[in-house]
């Protein structure tokens, strides 16, 4: 008997810019530390996190692992994501001194932003109620993510083209672009806490 083909219940196309933000370092050495802790240490990061999010206009999309991805709407939306990032960023440090000094973890974490078209919406089903968030955007900031270096954020041309129109000024330095098959590359962009990370 075939599976029957979930409908939507509610659907929309927005154009948004979407935030991953996970940790390094962390994964690597909660094997040694009991579950306890390591729940407590991500619980931790996440909370720093949603905070940040939702304190400018955010809203949380996905959790797994150590990696969270959030989505910001509307006018003001590259400002805004980009204001939670620097938020994070300097939350983090009181995190990761505690992190060390509590359990010897070196940890930091990294973030990606860039802007574009989702599909938001949920289907009846198995799944129904869980909300989806589905775009080729969503697969491009994962990979800036990817990119992103320990304390460092990543943003997208698209990023930037609406933070001018906004007039916020951010002084990233340029990155080499992100190259993917059939595509124009797409310009990046690269902002560090510590300034004494390298770029080359």
């Amino acid at each position: 008997m075939a599976t029957p083909t979930p409908k939507a219940v509610a659907s929309e196309r927005e154009v948004v810019v979407i935030l991953f933000a996970e940790t390094r370092g962390f994964t690597r050495t909660s094997a040694m530390l009991q579950p306890p802790v390591v729940l407590a240490r991500v619980a931790q990061f996440f909370t720093l996190v949603q905070k940040a999010v939702v304190k400018h206009g955010g809203i949380v999309r996905n959790v797994l692992n150590d990696t969270l991805m959030a989505s910001f709407a509307g006018k003001g939306m590259g400002q805004r994501a980009v204001q939670a990032t620097q938020e994070i960023q300097g939350g983090f440090e009181d995190i990761e001194e505690s992190w060390t000094g509590q359990f010897g973890i070196r940890a930091s974490i990294a973030l990606a932003l860039h802007a574009g078209e989702v599909v938001i919406g949920t289907v009846d089903g198995p799944i129904k109620g869980q909300p989806l968030f589905v775009g080729d955007s969503v697969s491009i900031t994962e990979r800036l993510l990817h990119r992103a270096r320990a304390g460092e954020v990543i943003l997208s041309k698209p990023v930037m083209d609406a933070l001018a129109e906004t007039g916020f000024k951010l002084e990233p330095k340029p990155l080499p672009a992100l190259e993917i098959p059939r595509r124009d590359p797409i310009p990046l962009f690269g902002v560090v806490r510590d300034t004494r990370l390298d770029f080359t």
